[in-house]
């Protein structure tokens, strides 16, 4: 029997070729014929004839009589002849089971058994180490939201606090706004009344000199200084402004009666004469009302009432 070569790695399985036949038959046939003679020997040794034996019995006690004729003994039967042992009837053997001879083992298939055993062994691994990991992820995860969620309550908190903070501040700023706005307000109605005072008792002066003296045209008269006259004229000038042309023939002038309180403060303004130009007139008469207060003289006194006088070209 040619011996077997095993397959090669990668090589497709191929079936082994069947062995001789006629080294199993011939073993078979010595068995059967070693059993015959074994029963062979056997029988023929059971069929020998036995030995026959006889005995006498004599008693060899003192007799003191004389012993009485014992009665003949019957003659022995003939043994019986031994009945012919029959041989047992050979059983039928059954006829004889070729077995394929072993074959050595496949190293091909003993290799994929264990890759499967390993890759079996890997994927169990994987499985636990992933059940790990995600139990590890899971409970990371739960800690993160237990945190974000103290965290957001935390500033919920924070938040709700500083609304009410922001409540009470601003009732607070509102409270005191209106204070103010009351303490103001009263202030600004005595300053107000303090002022429509001397306007009224300035009033009766003016009334009480044209009435009287007839001074009024001296005091609109220009007694005042130059220097005087000059910032008055600056302090109305840089207040006035006119986006108009100042090219118009003949320079046109606008004049204004000026009525002023003690402190500098203008009282009343009245256009006396037009420039023929209202948007000009109406810068004017702006001016001079920003203004207020116009400048003193040296000693601390104000002409109580100006002529203000104005030519478009003053503003070139």
């Amino acid at each position: 029997m040619s011996a077997m070569k095993p397959a090669t790695a990668g090589a497709p399985y191929s079936v082994p070729p069947e062995p001789s036949r006629l080294p199993a038959f011939m073993l078979a046939l010595a068995v059967h014929a070693a059993l015959l003679g074994f029963l062979w020997f056997g029988i023929s040794w059971q069929t020998s004839e036995p030995v026959a034996v006889e005995a006498e019995v004599w008693d060899m006690s003192v007799q003191t009589a004389a012993a009485p004729e014992l009665p003949t003994p019957p003659a022995p039967e003939p043994a019986p002849e031994p009945e012919p042992v029959t041989p047992p009837p050979r059983a039928i053997e059954p006829p004889p089971v070729e077995r394929p001879a072993p074959t050595p083992p496949d190293i091909n298939l003993q290799r994929e058994k264990e890759r499967k055993e390993l890759a079996k062994r890997e994927e169990a691994e994987k499985k636990e180490r992933l059940r790990k990991e995600e139990e590890a992820r899971e409970k990371k995860l739960a800690e993160q939201k237990k945190k974000e969620d103290a965290e957001r309550e935390k500033k919920e908190l924070a938040k709700k606090e500083a609304a009410e903070q922001k409540k009470k501040e601003e009732a607070e700023a509102k409270q005191k706004a209106l204070a103010e706005a009351k303490k103001k307000a009263a202030a600004e109605k005595a300053e107000a009344a303090k002022l429509d005072k001397l306007r009224q008792d300035e009033l009766k002066r003016i009334a009480g000199a044209m009435g009287s003296t007839g001074t009024a045209a001296k005091s609109t008269g220009p007694k005042a200084d130059s220097g005087y006259v000059a910032a008055i004229t600056a302090a109305i000038k840089s207040n006035t402004a006119y986006g108009g042309s100042t090219t118009m023939p003949g320079n046109p002038k606008a004049i204004f009666k000026v009525e002023q309180l003690p402190t500098g403060e203008i009282m009343s303004v009245r256009l006396v004469k037009s420039s023929g130009v209202p948007e000009f007139d109406r810068a004017v008469e702006n001016g001079i009302k920003k203004a207020s207060p116009l400048p003193k003289k040296k000693d601390g006194t104000v002409e109580r009432t100006l002529d203000v006088n104005f030519s478009m070209k003053d503003y070139d």
